[in-house]
């Protein structure tokens, strides 16, 4: 039998890389930790790490454990938050999600679950997908509402269930008064001369991507971390953005958002949810982002 403490000090060595920085984390000695470590070599038979002067590194037994050990404790974890909610009395849901997403799609699918389920307690937490998709796997949100740019889910998706919801293209945002600002669509290449300011810094490589394909190198005068700042820099002509479609402000006298022609980036937007022991309450209120006026759902996948 695999002991469930050896597991976490095993986990710990791994995400520091040595005996001394796991000791510190779990407030042992460097030399208990050694002993932990050499326990479960002995029980398993094999060894987990590779030790050097320069610290350890996982063999490959090590990192099937290390493994079973983040998806046992992301159970414990969701096994612990059910316990509290069920001590508490009454129903709970926490939600994750990204600024825009939280801004434009979740309060209309809040209001129609809401509905169905008022005496539920709702916690929002707000965070980019590096954040809250951990929280997620570790137990501390039942779903997230994410998204990932052009190309594979990046990091860490292990133990979370990824269900698309829609896809949420970039467009180009331009002052009023830009000779542009009356077309229906620009092409990227149209915009080469131009001054750039950036909404997130994930888009720092998506903007030079596409860039490169349209012949240009962007000029970056401004970098914000808040979409609806960066229109603000827009309208006071700092320079023209790259905005997604769900964070586009309404047209006014200051900027005009206006589509990009192909090719262009697009952000997928979907809804992350443990892959073993879903919240059942996070399936109601999946199907209140995917369907406005059914309950129904489409197909998912497993990261």
């Amino acid at each position: 039998m695999i002991d469930v403490q050896r597991l976490r000090v095993l986990r710990e060595v791994a995400r520091h890389g040595s005996f001394s920085g796991a000791a510190a984390e779990l407030l042992f000695t460097p030399s208990a930790v050694s002993q932990q470590i050499a326990a479960l070599e002995r029980a398993l038979g094999t060894p987990v790490v590779e030790r050097s002067t320069r610290g350890v590194v996982l063999t490959a037994p090590g990192r099937l454990l290390v493994e079973a050990a983040e998806a046992i404790s992301a159970e414990l974890g969701r096994a612990q938050a059910r316990i509290d909610r069920l001590t508490a009395g009454r129903a709970a849901l926490t939600v994750a999600t990204f600024s825009s997403g939280g801004h434009k799609l979740l309060p209309a699918a809040l209001t129609r679950f809401v509905a169905g389920h008022p005496d539920v307690e709702l916690t929002v937490l707000e965070g980019e997908p590096e954040a809250a998709l951990p929280w997620v796997r570790e137990g501390r949100a039942d779903l997230a509402l994410s998204y990932h740019f052009d190309g594979p889910p990046p990091g860490d998706r292990s133990g979370l269930r990824w269900q698309p919801l829609e896809e949420d293209p970039l467009w180009t945002v331009l002052p009023r008064a830009h000779a542009l600002a009356g077309r229906a669509s620009v092409r990227l290449s149209e915009l080469a001369g131009e001054r750039w300011v950036l909404g997130c810094s994930k888009t720092r490589d998506i903007l030079d991507g596409y860039a490169a394909l349209a012949g240009f190198e962007p000029r970056i005068l401004a970098a914000t971390t808040d979409y609806f700042f960066a229109q603000s820099l827009v309208a006071a002509g700092v320079g023209v953005a790259l905005i997604p479609e769900i964070a586009l402000l309404p047209p006014g006298d200051a900027v005009v958002p206006v589509a990009l022609e192909g090719p262009r980036p697009v952000r997928h937007i979907g809804v992350a949810t443990p892959r073993r022991s879903p919240h059942p309450l996070a399936e109601a209120l999946l199907a209140a982002l995917r369907h406005p006026d059914s309950g129904g759902c489409q197909g998912a996948g497993a990261v």
